[in-house]
């Protein structure tokens, strides 16, 4: 029974996970954090800065950045 709830747990993060998109209005140079922010419990400005800190601490926050300015899909239109 604990590997069924399991189980739907994981569906659930995995079809969160291709819901995922770029922020429209919440950007402010790609709408990756804005993005970020509308599928997670932590706001845009938090995902700033930990890009930030991230990029500050060791250069991964860019990496990270750029990966995600290339593979998460923009937002759907609107109308």
């Amino acid at each position: 029974m604990g590997e069924a709830n399991g189980e739907c747990r994981q569906s659930e993060v995995a079809n969160k996970l291709r819901e995922m998109r770029k922020s429209a209005s919440d950007k402010k140079i790609a709408g990756i954090c804005g993005g970020l922010g509308e599928y997670t419990p932590l706001p845009s400005w938090m995902w700033r800065v930990l890009f930030l800190t991230a990029f500050f601490v060791g250069g991964i926050g860019l990496i990270a950045y750029i990966i995600l300015w290339i593979f998460m899909p923009s937002a759907k239109a609107q109308g």
